[in-house]
């Protein structure tokens, strides 16, 4: 038995002799230059085709769309502090002012006159005529925000929408949907600015609005205290999108 375990003992030893050696053949022979010029062809090959990778990523154009009343504004706002570096389209408008607006940033404000000019002009790629209002997306806006390379997100009515689909390839859709119709009711009755009658075509026009919800890419409820959480989840898309393997070149027309 003594023998035996003698013998144990001295194969165990030499095994850790020769690994020991091996271990120390391979930390001098890593030394140096040739290890470095060993890798050198590899990294360059796989470096390429990262940079390949990394060009397929290409500018969006995001729709956000949803009934009167949803929280569009709202939400466009918060999302602009999420995702500063995308392009927001201001949309032109004829319709007053309301409290708190800033021209030029929330809308641009145009008289009727100037509006018709520049509509036809070609200068919109949308227009649409909302409770007697003009409203239209600027097209240099657009082409603007793809030039440089930038995401550029639209805020636009439903109808709107549909139209921007047309004109602008490979888009992708998002369609803000209220918690309930209550919840939306209680919103249009906290604005100060309108009628009740405008506000009540207003809710109806929500309630036959919701269906083409199925004309979108995506869903996301604005649900009430839930502001937060929904722009997570517009933030959520962009970047999924920006993930996908197949990105097309977008086309303006």
């Amino acid at each position: 038995m003594a023998q035996k375990l003698a013998d144990v003992t001295r194969a165990d030893e030499e095994t850790e002799g020769h690994d020991r050696s091996a271990s120390n053949g391979l930390a001098h022979g890593t030394r140096g230059t040739d290890f470095d010029a060993s890798f050198a062809p590899l990294i360059a090959e796989g470096d390429e085709q990262i940079a390949v990778l990394r060009a397929t990523r290409k500018p969006r154009v995001f729709i956000v769309s949803g009934p009167s009343g949803v929280g569009k504004d709202a939400v466009i706002e918060l999302l602009h502090q999420r995702h500063p570096d995308a392009h927001y389209v201001v949309t032109a408008t004829t319709r007053p002012v309301r409290p708190g607006e800033r021209d030029g940033e929330d809308y641009i404000f145009l008289d009727e006159a100037t509006f018709l000019k520049r509509l036809g002009a070609g200068d919109f790629l949308e227009h649409a005529i909302v409770y007697g209002n003009h409203y239209g997306v600027p097209r240099g806006q657009v082409i603007q925000g793809l030039n440089e390379g930038r995401d550029v997100i639209i805020k636009v009515d439903v109808k709107g929408a549909a139209t921007l689909r047309q004109r602008i390839s490979h888009t992708i859709s998002i369609f803000l949907a209220p918690e309930s119709m209550g919840e939306l009711r209680q919103r249009l009755r906290f604005r100060k600015t309108e009628h009740l009658a405008v506000l009540l075509e207003r809710f109806a026009t929500a309630t036959h609005e919701l269906p083409r919800a199925v004309e979108f890419d995506y869903v996301v409820f604005n649900e009430a205290g839930g502001l937060a959480r929904a722009v997570d989840d517009l933030c959520g898309i962009i970047d999924s999108e920006h993930h996908r393997r197949h990105q097309q070149d977008i086309e303006v027309t």
